[in-house]
């Protein structure tokens, strides 16, 4: 049945336009939306992160949810613009973005420092970010699957230690994300540490 799924997914990409810029590991399990595929600006980042890092902090946008491919590419667009033109940040602020369509989208990347998590998490984590709010309802499956891949792709290229933890953004900062709902989900994941 997963091979059926994931040839639903490759066709639907086909279909978008995406899977031929889509960046696939052979270590990891799913695709990766490079920024040139969802047509994000050049970044004007230049610090980068020390890899392996030891931490990941899961957040959530709390603002509008996805579940196409093209919903979420117009989602990325609106958190890189908020991000950028609002907040003034070089880039978006997240190293990865995951859409309810159950894709990843690439914001930063696993190499460039991230701002997500406030400037004591930020040069020694990754920022994974789920668009949509999160606090009366769950992300669909599918969306948890493409950050657990995301995770185990990113140990498998070096760029999380292979005893990471995972933090929710409320962990680490006085907010209200990732979400009830999702924060409830990743307290459940083997690596979560508060």
């Amino acid at each position: 049945m997963s091979g059926l799924c994931a040839l639903l997914a490759w066709s639907l990409l086909a279909l978008l336009g995406l899977r031929a810029g889509a960046a696939q590991d052979e270590t990891c399990c799913g695709p990766i939306v490079p920024r040139r595929e969802w047509k994000a600006p050049a970044s004007e980042c230049d610090k980068r992160l020390n890899l392996p890092v030891r931490y990941v902090v899961v957040s959530h946008t709390a603002g509008s949810s996805c579940n196409t491919p093209a919903l979420c590419l117009q989602q990325a667009h609106n958190v890189h613009h908020h991000h950028a033109r609002m907040l003034g940040y070089c880039d978006v602020g997240y190293n990865f973005l995951i859409g309810e369509d159950g894709l990843v989208y690439e914001g930063r990347g696993w190499d460039t420092k991230g701002d997500h998590a406030g400037p004591a998490w930020n040069p020694m984590s990754i920022g994974i970010t789920f668009m949509g709010n999160y606090m009366d309802r769950s992300p669909p499956p599918r969306a948890i699957r493409a950050a657990e891949s995301l995770l185990a792709c990113g140990v498998a290229r070096g760029a999380l230690h292979p005893n990471y933890e995972v933090k929710g953004h409320r962990d680490v900062q006085h907010t209200l994300s990732p979400g009830d709902q999702l924060y409830e989900i990743i307290r459940k994941w083997p690596r979560h540490r508060e």
